[in-house]
């Protein structure tokens, strides 16, 4: 299959500013085992992002999830988990080092998740954010995902609702 990661990201319905001059220095690849500590650190400095451990990311791979990685130099800023199934694919955890955000960096990671998902089949793109997260809000309609509803009291510390949010890739065969 061919990779998105290294290139610059050309992804159809996705507007012309995702491709910020600070997000094209980067490099983006597959999430692997030697990156969960890292990945976890910055779940935990980023309390929106959901609190996974270094197991979990460990273990993506193998539980059928992908991740996928943003690289500056050789140093991990960011990461973005989602799982694939039957034509669907639910972004489960995104995060950016909170010492490099909007920079562009997560609008890349969501790209690359987005393409590599498309690709592989997915004609819909759902996930749920914190309703207090205006700016992952505002990076989700900018990438084209409108609100579908809300969940009740969905997180916890703090208890908060969740913003449903859903993306269609309609009009094409996503593997094409």
């Amino acid at each position: 299959m061919p990779s998105v990661f290294g290139k610059a990201l050309k992804v159809p319905d996705m507007p012309a500013e995702s491709h910020s001059p600070a997000a094209e220095s980067a490099s983006l690849r597959r999430l692997e085992p030697r990156d969960a500590l890292r990945a976890a650190e910055i779940a935990s400095a980023s309390p929106a992002a959901a609190q996974w451990q270094e197991g979990s990311f460990a273990k993506l791979e193998s539980s059928g999830y992908r991740g996928w990685v943003l690289r500056l130099g050789e140093w991990l800023a960011g990461f973005v988990v989602a799982r694939v199934a039957a034509g669907e694919t639910e972004i489960l955890n995104i995060g950016v080092d909170p010492g490099v955000r909007r920079r562009g960096y997560g609008m890349r990671l969501l790209g690359a998740a987005l393409e590599e998902c498309r690709r592989e089949g997915a004609s819909r793109i759902f996930l749920e954010v914190r309703e207090s997260n205006a700016a992952a809000i505002a990076l989700y309609e900018r990438s084209g995902f409108r609100r579908t509803g809300r969940r009740v009291k969905y997180y916890f510390d703090p208890v908060e609702d969740a913003v449903c949010m859903a993306l269609e890739f309609a009009g094409c065969d996503p593997r094409a």
